[in-house]
């Protein structure tokens, strides 16, 4: 079964597993967990040394970019006071991050084997090479 990067975007979009589309990227007993595989298709999630780092760049991406910028320039027009920028972009840091952290992952993986579908284990053509042997 070949898995398009239609299907990867899909299931990045969904937070599922983007070789076989299960739903088990996260531990269901630890929010903050990533299972190490899928347990439908044996994927392997963590990719080594600093793959971590990825979600953490476009947490932080979203975060700044997508909330704090966006607060510091309704203050810069002079749409809100200093205080209700402070409070915002305090409360933004901290709870976005927290909430968006699941769908880091979830894209990190997306983007990932959007550009590298080869490394799914359903795209690998040494693995059919092998079962034709």
């Amino acid at each position: 079964m070949h898995v398009t990067r239609g299907q990867i975007i899909a299931r990045g979009l969904a937070n599922r597993c983007p070789n076989c589309g299960g739903p088990h990227l996260f531990q269901p007993q630890a929010r903050f967990r990533i299972n190490p595989r899928c347990p439908d298709c044996g994927l392997k999630f963590d990719r080594g040394d600093g793959f971590f780092l990825g979600p953490f760049v476009l947490n932080y991406g979203v975060t700044v970019f997508g909330f704090v910028a966006p607060v510091i320039l309704l203050y810069f027009f002079r749409v809100i006071g200093p205080w209700t920028t402070f409070i915002a972009a305090a409360i933004g840091v901290l709870v976005l991050p927290i909430a968006f952290y699941r769908a880091a992952w979830s894209w990190w993986l997306m983007i990932y084997f959007y550009f590298l579908p080869e490394r799914l284990t359903n795209n690998r053509v040494d693995l059919e090479q092998d079962d034709e042997e």
